[in-house]
C-alpha cells in the first residue's frame, strides 16, 4: 500500500520511524505491507500523534493502489550467512552505503529466487533465469539491469565456490541518451518565478556552480571561500573532493539567505536542522517549472547539465569543465559536445537553401511561407 501526502516534515519523520514502512525511489512514496493487522496498527500509530487518515481534511490521504507482488520464498539460513558475508565484503571494498544497499538487495533477491538450491551449485543458468525474470516481471530499466549485473559479478568474485563464470555475465549496453538542457532564458525565468528565498538560493547554486543535488545538500558553512570564488565540495561521488566555482552574481543572494535563515551547520538546512530533503527540492522545482511555462522534464541534475552545456557554448575548455564537474573520465564530459554542436547548428538545411535561391529578389530577405 502506497502512503502519499503533501510535504510535511514532522509527518515524514514520524512515518519513517514506524517499523515495516519503506521508501520506494521508483514510486516516490512510502509503502507498507497490507498483510495481517499492519494497516490497523499503522492507523493507531498515526492517531497517537494526532494524525487522521481522512481524505481532504489535511490535504493528504493513503492510496490503496498496489503493485503486483511476487512472493519469493524466504532465504535459507545458509544463504542468509552468505548474504551477510557478501555485505561485509562490499563494506571492505569501501563501497558507498547506497551502493551496498542496492547490490545487497539484488543478491538477496537472487538467493531467494534460486530457492533451496545449494549455493555451491549456483551456475550460469541460474543467473540467466533470474535476470530474465527480473527484467520481464519487475520491468527493470537498462540502468537498473546494469546495476543488477554488477552486483552478481561482485557476488561471483566474493563466492568462488559457486559455478558462476564472471566473464559470461554480460551487461546490456548503456542508453545513449542526450541530457535535457534548459536554454539561458529558461534558467533566468526559473529563477525569477521562484519567490521563496531558500528555494531561489538552491536553484541558483545548482546551476551557478554545476552541483549535484547531494553535493549541495551536504555543503557546510566552512565550504565557502568568497575571496577565491570557490566552493569546497567534500566527499562527492567516488569519495572525491573538488573545488567548484561560485558565480559572483549569487554573492548578494547567498548572504541574504544566510542572514535570513541563520543556518547552524549545513548551508541548506531543514526546518528542524540537519540535512535538507532532496525530495523537497524536486517538489518546488516542479512547481517553479510550471510557473515559468517550462514543459521539459526538469530535475535538479538538469541544471547541472545546463551549466556544463552553457560553459562549453561560451568557449570554456573541456578539460576545465571536467575538473569543475568532478568527472573522473573525459568521456563523461564529452557528452556535452553532442548537446552543443555549434558548428552543426550553423549548417543550413537544403530546404532553406532551395527556398532562398528561388525567392524573388524584390522581396525581403525572409523565407517564403510554406503555408
Amino acid at each position: 500500500m502506497a502512503i502519499r501526502f503533501e510535504y510535511h516534515f514532522e509527518l515524514k519523520e514520524y512515518i519513517k520511524k514506524y517499523p515495516g514502512v519503506y521508501w520506494s525511489k521508483t514510486l516516490r512514496s512510502f509503502y507498507l505491507s497490507t498483510e495481517g493487522a499492519s494497516v490497523k496498527l499503522f492507523k493507531l500509530y498515526l492517531k497517537e500523534a494526532g494524525y487522521e487518515i481522512r481524505s481532504g481534511a489535511l490535504n493528504w490521504n493513503i492510496s490503496t493502489t498496489r503493485k503486483k507482488v511476487y512472493n519469493l520464498p524466504p532465504i535459507t539460513s545458509e544463504k542468509t550467512q552468505i548474504f551477510k558475508n557478501y555485505v561485509q565484503f562490499l563494506v571492505g571494498k569501501r563501497f558507498s552505503r547506497s551502493t551496498i544497499s542496492v547490490y545487497g538487495s539484488f543478491v538477496q533477491e537472487f538467493l531467494r529466487f534460486t530457492e533451496t538450491k545449494d549455493p555451491k551449485h549456483l551456475d550460469q543458468n541460474d543467473v540467466r533465469l533470474y535476470v530474465e525474470w527480473a527484467v520481464k516481471e519487475l520491468n527493470y530499466a537498462i540502468s537498473t539491469h546494469r546495476q543488477l549485473v554488477s552486483a552478481l559479478k561482485h557476488f561471483a568474485y566474493f563466492y568462488p565456490e559457486c559455478a558462476i563464470d564472471v566473464d559470461k555475465i554480460k551487461r546490456p549496453r548503456r542508453d545513449q541518451r542526450l541530457p535535457v538542457v534548459l536554454n539561458k532564458e529558461e534558467v533566468l525565468a526559473l529563477l525569477q518565478v521562484t519567490k521563496n528565498l531558500k528555494h531561489r538560493t538552491i536553484l541558483a547554486l545548482l546551476y551557478g556552480s554545476g552541483l549535484r543535488i547531494g553535493e549541495l545538500l551536504n555543503v557546510t558553512l566552512d565550504c565557502f571561500d568568497f575571496k577565491r570564488k570557490q566552493l569546497h565540495i567534500k566527499g562527492a561521488k567516488g569519495r572525491k573532493d573538488r573545488y567548484a566555482s561560485i558565480a559572483e552574481s549569487t554573492f548578494p543572494l547567498i548572504k541574504n539567505y544566510y542572514h535570513t535563515y541563520r543556518p547552524k551547520v549545513y548551508f541548506i538546512e531543514s526546518p528542524k536542522g540537519g540535512v535538507y530533503s532532496a525530495s523537497s527540492v524536486r517538489s518546488f522545482l516542479k512547481q517553479s517549472c510550471t510557473l515559468a511555462g517550462i514543459r521539459k522534464r526538469v530535475t535538479p541534475h538538469t541544471l547541472r547539465h545546463s551549466y556544463a552545456t552553457h560553459l562549453l557554448e561560451n568557449g570554456t575548455d573541456l578539460r576545465y569543465i571536467q575538473e569543475l564537474l568532478g568527472h573522473s573520465k573525459p568521456e563523461t564530459t564529452m557528452i556535452y559536445t553532442h548537446v552543443t554542436k555549434k558548428d552543426l547548428r550553423e549548417i543550413r538545411s537544403p530546404l532553406d537553401t532551395f527556398l532562398m535561391k528561388n525567392h524573388l529578389p524584390d522581396k525581403d530577405d525572409s523565407y517564403p511561407l510554406l503555408s
